[in-house]
């Protein structure tokens, strides 16, 4: 229980610290100041007020609207007349505004976009034209006040209620939730139950403007005027408040203020910026356009959740960092590039490219406050004390400071780097020159020359010693062997590797009195019987976390600063137990600014660091670090599908969203209400569903998905401060649907369709295999019917074959007949000749000698052969048959000649049945003689020489 109620103490007690010095208003130089222009937001130049959601986006009533700001990206929102004059935010986001004519509230809609709503319709359309600019929106017990000159419109409950100026309102405030209203005759009005009550003796500043009231010490109340000044109002009156800062307000004239912390006050000016003072009204900080504000008329300031501050200004708006352990002492303060400082007899020194300078240490830091030291003209490399006197290293030589003033040279012969001491040599230092090294001894007229070390001619500023070597790295690593009397270098070794697979050796350091070796963050010493490195796990193990460094060195308080990158540092910081606290974040914002291989960092106690950069010097208070930081908030700020966007950083909680497949290309918006260093926010993501590991982290605001597929995914965001910690994950979770081919009910659909293309294939099949069956069965009866008819069509050509066979044969038994009968013929023929020729010769016999017996048998003999003669048609028939026998031929000849006559085609049929010319004479009863006229007439008919074959022509016809 002990333990419990310790641990609880030391948690309220750590708070109680963080609380006391989270909003500290430095008085060693100015913050950080953003400065946003114009085109930064796109609006217009003025802004009047300004406001903060409980998200941490900003808000600023500008003359172009309502422009919001996430700490990433700006947005702007218009209303009736655009201009915006004041602005209030409620516990629910709702952002009440008043401008031109017109008032009314912001609100989301489902989709995260601001929506605008007018309520002068609530008092009627004649009094909306008389509304003027609403130049104050305050809200006060759930009721929200609109203040113009001459009235004010109260909105609650869904109704308006007027507020009638007993004169003529000039501005009003809330305070401690009091509202109160200036009237230009009757004074501060405090503003109860209705009523307007006077404050005691405000009647004198009706002849001038309030523009500020703030709470006070002692339940007063500071009233802020625009040219007469500041003062307090209590019970028993008014009283110039008599300071710094109320010389400054009658100067430049107030637009108002804002108390920052409960201890301090900031004042804004028409002419000169803007001043913060503490509670006795002594100014801590003055910052105008010469240091760093892009103009000097602040028409407003806002204080938000991280205590940093806010400025509407006439042309643009600016963000101061307050809230940060680095204050900057830059051009304004007349300082170059930085090489050094040192904190001496009371004085800051610094060294610089263009000399020494010196500040008061005791005083406040005020711009141009530094004093240039006379003959220190020229590149000054260091600034460093030993043993009661400040030595500078300069490039005209070294000397020493003393007075607020330059003093003696110690050597004016050459440039000198830097200086340290020797251990375990008192009295003696050495330095580091333009030519090598040189030895200072400590003598009773003071710190003199004594010699240059021969024997090596190469140095560097980052050199260092164990009283026995000195060790330099150029390129290698030299160990240069002091001599016992200082004055030469008795060996030179060069080293290129502490050993093992490490490449080089990156630098060589002086921590804790020992000299280390280090290569890729592991560090090594030197043992020199054995001639090699030997590594320190310890010292390696403090570095495990820590970026590849280039160089680091241990300050007067036991911390350890490291280089790397470019220009980029970080701290080991060591705690009172002893252990080490890496502190690195923080100097993000000043990577690439620091003097790249002369970087400087000046420990002077606790609570003030400087660093030297190239446009100053940074002072550091590590006791303003937040141990224990917030975390950071994320915000998927939008998100964009198929033409549509969510804003769902403005909205309190996002339903899951279901997408079409249409819309599976998305993308994503990020912030973080993140102002102080905005470029080193990082951001980490992971889309669970579509990735397994968290992103790099990035930059950039912006991430983009193509072609998901479809399911359920959450979109995770996680933001990186420049302090190193992360926030909680914002989350957004959304579906895709799948495409209708992909649906569940597509899926079942599918299973429907196969189950009845299944069914129905099956069924086809089976009325395929029938019908195949069928067709098959006709196609065997159709090739059956085919072979049949094909049998019996064989078997018909067969027997027309065997017909025509047989008609041939009767044609040549007919044909061989009929050349029987020709030939037959032929022999009737002769006969009938010889018998005409018996007749012939028988009539020539003298019948009348004859006897009548054989006169009557001659007769019976003459008679029988006449009959014969008369009643033989043998030769009718032969040219029956011849005719018949050669039809074919006949045919072929009349078709080739059509002009050939019946006598000569007989003559043709003669020859070509090879018939002599005896023969053919006797058949067509002509002469020899005729028959060869016949043949030549039927050659001329034919066409044919005399060389050509009669015979063989007719042959081949």
């Amino acid at each position: 229980m002990n333990i419990m109620l310790r641990t609880k103490f030391l948690v309220l007690l750590l708070l109680m610290l963080f609380s006391g010095m989270s909003a500290q208003v430095k008085n060693i130089g100015l913050p950080k100041i953003i400065n946003y222009k114009k085109s930064d937001y796109n609006g217009g130049s003025q802004n009047w007020d300004i406001g903060q959601d409980k998200n941490g986006n900003l808000y600023f009533a500008n003359t172009s609207g309502l422009i919001q700001f996430n700490g990433t990206s700006w947005s702007i929102s218009s209303i009736p007349n655009e201009t915006v004059r004041s602005l209030k935010i409620d516990a629910s986001g709702k952002i009440y505004v008043g401008g031109y004519n017109e008032f009314g509230y912001y609100a989301t809609n489902e989709k995260g976009k601001l929506i605008y709503h007018s309520l002068t319709h609530l008092i009627g359309q004649n009094s909306k034209n008389i509304i003027d600019f609403v130049w104050k929106t305050h809200i006060v017990n759930g009721a929200v006040f609109f203040q113009t000159f001459y009235k004010t419109y109260i909105y609650k409950d869904g109704k308006v209620e007027i507020l009638e100026a007993p004169n003529r309102f000039q501005f009003s405030f809330v305070v401690n939730n009091t509202l109160y209203f200036q009237d230009i005759v009757q004074g501060l009005l405090e503003y109860t139950n209705g009523k307007l009550i006077p404050l005691k003796g405000t009647e004198i500043f009706n002849s001038t403007e309030v523009w500020g009231l703030l709470p006070f010490q002692d339940n007063q109340l500071l009233v802020v005027t625009q040219d007469n000044g500041l003062f307090i109002s209590d019970s028993n009156g008014v009283k110039p408040w008599l300071c710094e800062a109320n010389d400054f307000i009658v100067a430049n004239n107030s637009l108002g203020g804002r108390i920052l912390a409960d201890k301090f006050i900031v004042l804004n000016s028409v002419l000169d910026g803007i001043i913060i003072c503490d509670l006795n009204g002594k100014i801590i900080q003055h910052i105008n356009n010469r240091k760093g504000l892009q103009n000097n008329t602040a028409l407003s300031s806002f204080i938000d959740n991280s205590s940093n501050l806010w400025l509407g200004l006439d042309n643009g708006i600016c963000f101061i960092n307050e809230n940060s352990p680095f204050s900057y002492l830059g051009t304004s303060y007349g300082l170059g590039a930085v090489y050094g400082s040192a904190v001496f007899e009371g004085n800051l020194y610094v060294a610089t490219n263009q000399g020494v300078f010196k500040h008061d240490w005791k005083k406040t830091f005020k711009e141009e406050s530094f004093k240039f030291l006379e003959g220190t003209t020229g590149q000054a490399w260091n600034i460093q004390e030993f043993d009661g006197e400040l030595f500078c290293s300069h490039n005209r030589g070294l000397f020493l400071i003393s007075g607020g003033k330059q003093g003696r040279f110690l050597d004016n012969k050459r440039g000198y780097l830097n200086v340290k001491k020797i251990p375990g040599r008192p009295g003696f230092l050495i330095a580091s020159n333009y030519h090598g090294f040189a030895i200072l001894e400590k003598t009773a007229a003071g710190w003199q020359f004594r010699n240059q070390i021969d024997g090596f001619n190469i140095s560097d500023s980052k050199f260092t010693t164990d009283g026995v070597n000195v060790w330099l790295r150029k390129g290698s690593v030299y160990r240069l062997k002091l001599s016992n009397d200082l004055r030469n270098f008795t060996t030179i070794s060069t080293y290129t590797s502490p050993g093992g697979k490490l490449k080089d050796i990156q630098s060589v350091q002086d921590i804790n009195g020992a000299v280390y070796f280090q290569s890729d963050n592991r560090f090594f010493i030197y043992e020199p019987v054995k001639d090699q490195f030997v590594e320190d796990k310890k010292m390696t193990a403090l570095f495990k976390n820590v970026p590849k460094i280039r160089y680091c060195f241990q300050d007067n308080k036991g911390n350890i600063g490291y280089f790397f990158g470019k220009s980029s540092m970080g701290m080991l910081i060591k705690m009172p137990d002893g252990n080490y606290r890496n502190v690195q974040s923080p100097f993000s914002s000043l990577t690439g600014n620091m003097v790249y291989f002369f970087e400087s960092v000046n420990t002077v106690d606790n609570s003030n660091i400087f660093i030297g950069v190239t446009e100053g010097l940074v002072h550091y208070n590590p006791q303003l670090q937040n141990i224990y930081p917030q975390k950071p908030n994320a915000f998927i700020r939008s998100f964009t599908f198929s033409g549509d966007t969510l804003i769902t950083g403005n909205l309190k909680a996002v339903k899951e969203v279901h997408l079409s497949y249409k819309a599976n290309n998305v993308k994503f918006t990020f912030s973080s209400p993140i102002y102080d260093n905005p470029e080193n926010i990082l951001f980490s993501y992971k889309l669970e569903g579509f990735e397994d590991k968290w992103s790099a982290w990035t930059k950039n605001p912006v991430k983009e998905y193509t072609n998901l597929r479809e399911g359920d995914y959450r979109m995770q965001l996680r933001v990186m401060d420049s302090f190193g910690k992360i926030s909680d994950p914002d989350v957004i979770s959304f579906t895709i649907a799948p495409p209708f081919y992909r649906h569940p009910l597509a899926y079942l659909a599918y299973i429907l369709l196969i189950a009845f293309s299944v069914y129905y294939i099956r069924r086809r099949i089976k009325v395929k295999i029938r019908k195949n069956k069928y067709y098959e069965t006709l196609e065997q009866r159709r090739l059956y019917l085919e072979r049949e008819t094909k049998i019996k069509q064989e078997q018909l050509e067969l027997e027309k074959e065997i017909e025509r066979l047989k008609n041939e044969q009767l044609k040549v038994k007919i044909l061989t007949k009929d050349k029987e009968l020709v030939s037959n013929s032929l022999q009737v023929v002769k006969k009938n000749k010889m018998l005409n020729g018996i007749i012939h010769k028988m009539k020539d016999l003298e019948t009348e000698s004859m006897d009548d017996a054989t006169k009557q048998r001659f007769n019976r003999v003459y008679k029988t052969i006449v009959k014969e003669l008369n009643t033989d048609k043998s030769w009718n028939n032969l040219e029956k048959h011849i005719r018949n026998v050669h039809f074919d031929f006949l045919k072929r000849l009349k078709d080739k000649f059509p002009a050939i006559t019946p006598r000569e085609m007989d003559l043709a049929t003669y020859l070509l049945m090879n018939m002599s010319t005896k023969e053919i004479a006797e058949i067509m009863n002509i002469s020899d003689g005729g028959v060869e006229l016949a043949r030549y007439r039927l050659r001329k008919k034919l066409n044919l020489t005399r060389k050509d074959n009669l015979t063989g022509f007719l042959m081949n016809i």
